[in-house]
Formats: C-alpha cells, structure tokens, sequence
C-alpha cells in the first residue's frame, strides 16, 4: 500500500466516461523504493490502480532502474529490467490477473554513450522482452542547482549534443526502436536539434517536457511557461516527436499538491494545468499526443482514478475521434501494441 494512501483516500470521485477505452503508455514496476511513496509496485499494485474505475485496456512500461542484473558485463546488466517486466507481462498476458494487459509494450535502459557498441544491449533488450521490447530510455534530465535532482543516469550538461551519445542515438532506427527523451524544460532546445539530425527516429518526449516550479524556478511559472511554449512550438515542428501528456504532478514542477492537508480533485487538478495540455495539444495533434499516468511516482500527488478524470476534463472539449487518440489509439500506434 502506498505511504499516502490514507491521504488519498480523503478524495473520491465518480469515475466519468467510464467507458473510454485506456492505454497507459507511462508506469513503472519496481521494489525496494524506500524513497518513493510506493516502496512495491508490482502486478498487484499497479492492477488495483488501474481497476480503480476507468477503462484501462493495456499499458506500457517505462524504465526506472529495477531489477539489473548483479552479474555479467555492466553494459548489459538493465537487460535485467527488461527479463523481470516481460514475466509480468506474460502474468498479466494469461488473462489470470483480469482484462487488462499490463506492460503489452516495454521500454528499457541501454547507455547510449557506448556508441555503435550500444547494438550488442539492444540486441539482448529485444531477445529478452518477448516479442514487447519497443525502445529505450536514457534520460538527461539535468540542471545546475541542487534542489533539483538529476536524471539517475548522472547526465552532464547538454549531453543529447555529445558525438558519443549521438553514434549510439544512430543504433535505434534500424533495430525499430524509439526513444523516450526525458529532461527538464530548459533542455528542449538540445532536443529540437536532436530529432532534426535523426528524423526517422520516433521520439517520445515524456512528462510534457518536465517544466521546473521549485528551488530557483519557483514564482517565474508566467516566464517559464512562455519559454516552453516557444520551444515546444519549435519541436512540434519535428514529426518524428511525440508528446506523453503528464507528469505534471511530481514534487519538481512545484504546485505542492503533496503537501495540502487534501489532495487535489479532478477539477482542481485540470484548472491549475490545463494550459501545458492545450498548448501541446494545439501545436502537436491529437495524433501526436498521449495521456500517461506516469505512476507510481505521480501518485505522491494524485489518485489514478482522479488523474484520469482530471485528463478527461482537460479534453472535454475535445472530438470524440480526438479523444480516442489522445486517451488510447495514439499509444497504441506508437508502441505497436495491436494484436
């Protein structure tokens, strides 16, 4: 159970468009995180999540360091990732455990700065994942000030301009793997010209883009939010580039719901960020765009049921075609999920 659970628990909702079909394409799956607020997040726990009312059909699973190998070369110790997370795809793929078919696609971590030697750990993340291995994860989320953490990779500065790490970006696209890019706001320049000079490279920006509210960056939201929008206007000119729409709701982006006497509901959840939403939304397609849970690690601010509802506000306006990609379809045809 998580840490906060009786906190969360203050705030129920009716679930609405309860029958919209879901795929998550953003959870984690990992043990003995003392420091998160689910120290085990296991099939059990991220099913009692996602059967907590709304419709959610398949989810992705995204990297988070669990579960490396203790043995063999370092390069391909994350296999271990990927080997642990496919057997609880093949559980959830045996229709025991319910409907829903969690981690139907894998993302894993291999150390692009091994250069063109990084094809030997794809190679072994795919023979591993079962037929469910789509991309990788190296994030670089990094900054200067030490109230904000860095990626757990240890990135440098501008790291997606390095040569190294660029001869290992170049193994993706002929093994038809995509890549998760992680970071914070005031890297999204770096990414631009990332997707620029590998244009046949899918590339999923999660988190929105990780907007910064906390430490040096808390009261400039007005500033930061008019960079952001410049930059992701740039980057939506890219159309190898994705969106996960999310990730708003960790401690670093600074609305503090963590530390309210209450958790947020659905229509507070919305109002306070509903504009990153539009703007990518507008700039990027609903084609291009996917709601993400982002969970265990949102869920020190919010419930998945009243997440799900506050991104269901959010797009209220929105068609029902739009709608069916931006909750469900969009994830699918990126992971290449269907049967």
């Amino acid at each position: 159970m998580a840490t906060n659970q009786v906190w969360l628990d203050k705030v129920s909702e009716e679930i609405l468009e309860a029958d919209l079909p879901i795929c998550d394409p953003h959870h984690h799956l990992w043990d003995f995180r003392t420091e998160r607020v689910e120290e085990r997040y296991f099939l059990e726990e991220v099913l009692a999540d996602t059967g907590s009312g709304h419709n959610v059909v398949s989810t992705v699973f995204v990297e988070c360091g669990a579960m490396y190998r203790a043995a063999g070369p370092e390069p391909l110790r994350p296999v271990g990732e990927t080997e642990f997370v496919n057997g609880m795809a093949a559980m959830s793929a045996s229709g025991g455990y319910g409907p829903t078919q969690i981690a139907k696609g894998i993302v894993g971590f291999a150390n692009l700065m091994l250069g063109s030697a990084v094809e030997e750990v794809l190679v072994a993340h795919i023979q591993a994942g079962g037929g469910r291995f789509r991309g990788i994860r190296h994030a670089v989320a990094w900054d200067p000030h030490s109230a904000l953490r860095r990626a757990r990779t240890g990135p440098p500065a501008h790291l997606m301009q390095d040569p190294q790490y660029r001869a290992g970006f170049a193994c993706l696209e002929p093994l038809n793997l995509s890549f998760e890019a992680w970071m914070y706001h005031h890297q999204l320049p770096d990414l631009v010209d990332l997707a620029h000079q590998f244009p046949s490279t899918t590339i999923i920006l999660n988190h929105l883009g990780g907007p910064l509210g906390i430490g040096p960056y808390a009261d400039q939201q007005e500033d930061i939010f008019a960079q952001w929008q410049r930059d992701m206007t740039d980057l939506s000119r890219c159309p190898n580039v994705m969106v996960k729409l999310g990730g708003l709701h960790m401690a670093h982006c600074g609305y503090g719901w963590h530390e309210q006497p209450l958790p947020p509901t659905s229509a507070e959840v919305a109002e306070a960020t509903a504009p990153w939403y539009h703007h990518a939304l507008e700039h990027f397609g609903a084609q291009r765009c996917m709601f993400e849970s982002n969970f265990p690690v949102d869920k020190e601010s919010v419930s998945y049921a009243v997440l799900w509802n506050a991104f269901k506000r959010i797009a209220a306006g929105c068609s029902a075609e739009e709608k069916a990609h931006l909750f469900h379809d969009t994830a699918v045809s990126v992971y290449r999920l269907k049967d």
